[in-house]
């Protein structure tokens, strides 16, 4: 098992409110998914299966709430402090600036619009 994680999905509140957010920070655009159930909403990122990385979506699920997991999803950038400078204009927050990893590159921990606690990491 060369790459573990094969999806994600990031669990939001107001799914308007966490898409322009993502749009904003990472300049994407998502696209809607056909969901399982009637009562679930999901917008996928962008993504390419030919490609190294997981894609993965946003999920608005009544009684599943955002905020407070355990689990962390890095965003790849070029250098995470651009992305960064745009999270607080976009609604979110930074909890911890552009920071060294050593040999690994870089990472950004910042919070969406969501209160979902995610990373931005780039190599520079």
């Amino acid at each position: 098992m060369s790459n573990p994680i094969s999806w994600f999905e990031i669990y939001v509140q107001d799914m308007a409110r966490a898409k322009g957010f993502y749009e904003a920070v990472l300049q994407v655009t998502f696209k809607p998914l056909s969901a399982p159930g009637a009562e679930m909403e999901m917008w996928s990122f962008p993504g390419d299966m030919d490609s190294y990385g997981a894609s993965g979506a946003l999920v608005h699920l009544p009684g599943c709430p955002s905020g407070g997991n355990a689990t962390l999803v890095y965003f790849e950038c070029k250098d995470c402090a651009v992305e960064e400078a745009r999270v607080v204009g976009a609604g979110g927050r930074i909890h911890r600036a552009k920071m060294s990893i050593g040999p690994y590159g870089h990472i950004s921990l910042v919070y969406d619009t969501e209160d979902n606690l995610v990373g931005l990491h780039s190599i520079h």
